[in-house]
């Protein structure tokens, strides 16, 4: 992971990951009680892995998975290259 480098104080620095963790809260975190820090760790990357990344539609990217999008792209790559 690369570190921010943008000047201090921007207020738009981490607008994407500050995005992606109050979902996670609000979506996850907030609704379930763990009874220890594996049990919380194991749901997150379930949550991350398979609910947020191959089945949750984001808007940004035209109410498509992440999978799906990623699945495009390289087909418009190949496709390209052909």
């Amino acid at each position: 992971m690369i570190g921010s480098m943008s000047r201090k104080g921007n207020c738009f620095d981490h607008a994407c990951i500050e995005s992606f963790h109050s979902i996670i809260k609000r979506e996850l975190v907030y609704l379930e009680k763990f009874k220890t820090r594996e049990q919380a760790l194991r749901r997150i990357f379930e949550y991350i892995e398979i609910w947020y990344n191959r089945e949750r539609v984001h808007s940004s990217i035209g109410y498509r998975t992440p999978i799906e999008c990623e699945r495009r792209y390289f087909q418009t790559l190949m496709t390209k290259a052909s």
